[in-house]
């Protein structure tokens, strides 16, 4: 009977201390969200989103060209490194031999290990000084590099769900092996490699390092993929430490764009995640 009593009040500790944590993770969060929503909320505006920063010491203007920009930049992202992570992941998967897929597993590993600093270091050695300019290419371009172990690693794990029973079907049935990779093992883990790409995606909409040794940033519009682009991480950076309250004030506005635009993503990441499949 001790014993019992024992191990009913061990458990119920334990399930005290784990919902304890569980809050204790959450409060950060909930935090973070509070704060720049206290900060920022008052400085948002339809000018906000539709006009060009003004001149240094006058009050109003905002930031579309940053968030014009911000887009740009992980679009352009998105539209190499996706393709480069996920062929890379179903090779590696479905075709590697062991050897050759612990070296792209290792590869990638640290390569999302390194620091963001370091990628803008390497795409201005790489991109910037041999076109003797900033540009939006080059800042996509170490973007991309941030996005790919993500959705390289993410398409791997999800493919090793896929039953082996599935792919043994369709060869015997006299399918390809790419068309089986193609339309049953890829359509099968869709959903998942959705899921971690939004995350990687929303991830790089953040960075800020990079984009300071490629992107450079400006204040007109600019749509150019050769010349500097101005990005909300950079905006943020630049106002936040400015001297101008109005700029500050902005640089909390922007705070909260940019991390309602994470939220949103991470929204529809967790979504994409809805559709079940039964593998056996």
């Amino acid at each position: 009977m001790k014993s019992h009593l024992r191990r009913r009040a061990e458990n119920k500790i334990m399930t005290g201390l784990m919902f304890l944590f569980a809050i204790l993770t959450i409060i950060p969060l909930i935090s973070i969200f509070a704060f720049v929503i206290t900060k920022g909320v008052t400085s948002i505006n339809l000018d906000f989103f539709t006009h060009l920063p003004k001149p240094v010491g006058e009050p109003g203007g905002g930031m579309a060209n940053a968030i014009v920009g911000t887009l740009l930049l992980v679009s352009l992202a998105c539209l190499w490194a996706i393709p480069v992570g996920i062929l890379a992941g179903v090779y590696m998967v479905e075709f590697a031999g062991p050897r050759i897929a612990s070296t792209i597993r290792f590869t990638a590993d640290v390569l999302s290990g390194i620091p963001s600093i370091v990628i803008g270091v390497f795409a201005y050695s790489l991109m910037v000084l041999p076109m003797r300019s900033f540009s939006t290419i080059s800042g996509a371009f170490a973007l991309g590099f941030m996005l790919i172990p993500t959705v390289l690693r993410t398409t791997e794990e999800m493919i090793k769900l896929v039953p082996q029973t599935l792919r043994e079907g369709a060869l015997a049935l006299g399918i390809s092996r790419f068309k089986t990779t193609i339309h049953i093992v890829l359509s099968t883990t869709l959903p998942g490699i959705i899921t971690g790409t939004l995350l990687g995606v929303a991830r790089i909409a953040g960075e800020t390092a990079p984009l300071l040794f490629t992107a450079f940033g400006n204040r007109v519009w600019s749509t150019n993929l050769f010349e500097p682009i101005a990005a909300l991480p950079l905006q943020i950076f630049v106002y936040a430490i400015s001297p101008f309250e109005d700029w500050q004030r902005q640089a909390w506005a922007g705070a909260l764009v940019l991390i309602m635009m994470v939220f949103v993503l991470s929204v529809v990441s967790r979504s994409a995640t809805k559709r079940k499949y039964s593998f056996s």
